[in-house]
């Protein structure tokens, strides 16, 4: 079995200060993807023994920005998607393996007052997903990351409340179904269909501590990967971020 992480660390030189080199330690998953790394690579001294280490980060410093590390060394390494509006803010990073692509993407946020809502709906939403289905046609993927929306009322708290706030707008949900009606598995729920289970708490109001939170953290797949997807969880124990990491479990030969 292999396993790839995904955690949006909210700033990797803050995290690192906060036990992430013991969760690494404890976890050594063959990838693992980081979102808002906030940091260029010059910036950040964490190279553990065996890994290669990728980078995107955000045109603007401090800002963003995606990094992988991965035991596994790929064919290929690809920063963006290609459209320039988009790949200033470093939020895609995908790695070509023999069997599939690996995307690791931090979605934007639509922002208070949903200052973003149309560029992230209408613009990012639709782009992204043309993109991971133009790679698709090459070989079958799996994309991770804050896709920075919670799907159904199941994956927060408070859904009645939220209904136009960033993350769970009528705009937003549609393009999660999108991404299912192009064919892509939403893995977690593939495996529990339990309520109350969280990726995202605020930090106000000891949201964390009462799991009033949101699902906004995901990894989804190709169909065709399915039969060899083991297990796709929630590390809700791990803290030093307001997410906690995701894991997916895979068979090793995706990796040979």
């Amino acid at each position: 079995m292999a396993e790839i992480i995904s955690w949006n660390v909210n700033g990797l030189r803050a995290v690192l200060k906060k036990g992430f080199e013991d969760f690494f330690k404890a976890h050594c998953p063959d990838i693992l993807c980081l979102q808002e790394v906030k940091a260029q690579e010059k910036d950040v001294d964490f190279a553990p023994d065996g890994y290669g280490i990728y980078w995107n980060s955000a045109v603007k410093k401090g800002y963003s920005g995606v990094a992988v590390y991965s035991r596994h060394e790929p064919h290929n390494v690809t920063c963006g998607i290609g459209i320039e509006k988009h790949d200033q803010e470093g939020r895609v990073l995908t790695l070509e393996f023999e069997k599939f692509f690996l995307v690791n993407v931090y979605t934007p946020n639509s922002q208070n007052e949903l200052k973003r809502l149309d560029y992230r709906s209408q613009e990012w939403d639709r782009d992204f997903l043309a993109y991971v289905k133009q790679l698709e046609k090459s070989k079958p993927v799996i994309f991770c990351g804050d896709l920075n929306v919670a799907h159904k009322e199941i994956d927060l708290a408070n859904p009645k409340s939220n209904q136009r706030n960033a993350g769970f707008t009528i705009e937003e949900r549609r393009g999660f179904d999108h991404i299912l009606e192009a064919g892509f598995v939403d893995t977690f729920r593939k495996f529990n269909d339990k309520p109350e289970q969280y990726t995202w708490w605020s930090y106000r109001t000891r949201a964390r501590e009462r799991n009033v939170g949101w699902r906004i953290d995901y990894f989804c797949a190709s169909e065709e990967l399915m039969k060899d997807i083991l297990n796709s969880e929630i590390l809700a124990d791990v803290h030093g971020s307001d997410h906690c990491p995701i894991r997916l479990q895979i068979n090793k030969k995706l990796l040979a």
